[in-house]
């Protein structure tokens, strides 16, 4: 036989047909495989498609997300690069928000909330069913977008220090930053403004970050607050206790940067600069 001047016996024939007909099915295996990466990936969503599964997440994400977005760029963050802290205040009431690119070292403050309500008194929670919200160095480690109060943000209490220092084995553990206005020792923050902090949180797990830092104190911890707060309570424990917190609020205050967080065997807080 022959194809374009050359002769091809039949042996060769036979051998180039065997290969073209191996592309073929290499093709053909290829496109088939195209469909099953597809539905796997259906079937793999991210946490942010799963948290979007639910009307409250899907809805909070409508209403708040192009805000959101808005207040990042506005400070310099990049809404597809960042990582997210809260820092909350008992005394004042208040929860911040912070941010940074992913590549910076220094937090920028975003916004700030109320709390909508507020029980316990100043110091931290050692037992369950004391009322008190938590003081300490935690982190978020729960999404609840099925919660009775909306949504809600998980907060990783009790801690080492908690654990050590309760004076119980029942320590509690279900201090929430959550919706409405109801409380037995969490943060609420309103229903409208934990949309916007639920997505600001789910969006920077969803580009990456690990854990979400929450530091809680008593109050802003400036010479005077502590002062003052120290002034209200004999108790030496308690001013020891939080003279550890403010070193870590001072730190953070001046560099604006997360300090490292060490607790020893006795539950005592050291902090290191970053």
């Amino acid at each position: 036989m022959v194809i374009k001047g050359l002769h091809l016996s039949k042996n060769k024939l036979g051998v180039m047909f065997i290969l073209c007909t191996k592309i073929r099915m290499k093709k053909f295996l290829l496109l088939a495989l195209i469909p099953l990466f597809a539905f796997k990936s259906l079937n793999n969503p991210s946490f942010k498609e799963k948290q979007m599964e639910y009307s409250r997440v899907f809805k909070a994400f409508q209403e708040k997300w192009g805000s959101a977005k808005g207040k990042l760029r506005a400070a310099g963050i990049n809404p597809h690069n960042y990582d997210i802290f809260i820092r909350a205040f008992k005394f004042e009431e208040d929860l911040e928000v912070w941010a940074k690119n992913k590549e910076d070292l220094d937090y920028t403050l975003i916004t700030s909330y109320k709390f909508c309500n507020y029980v316990g008194e100043l110091g931290p929670k050692r037992k369950e069913g004391d009322m008190q919200i938590p003081e300490g160095v935690y982190y978020m480690n729960r999404f609840n977008p099925t919660s009775n109060y909306l949504l809600s943000l998980k907060v990783s209490y009790p801690n080492k220090s908690d654990s050590l220092l309760g004076y119980t084995e029942k320590l509690g553990g279900q201090i929430y930053i959550h919706g409405g206005c109801n409380t037995v020792g969490c943060i609420p923050i309103t229903d409208d403004k934990i949309k916007e902090l639920y997505v600001y949180c789910v969006q920077a797990k969803h580009v990456g970050q690990e854990q979400i830092p929450i530091h809680i104190f008593p109050a802003r911890l400036t010479d005077e607050n502590f002062s003052f707060i120290s002034k209200q309570f004999s108790d030496y424990k308690l001013k020891s206790f939080w003279a550890q917190l403010q070193r870590c609020y001072k730190l953070f205050e001046n560099s604006h940067r997360i300090p490292r967080t060490i607790i020893d065997n006795t539950g005592r807080y050291y902090f290191i600069s970053q």
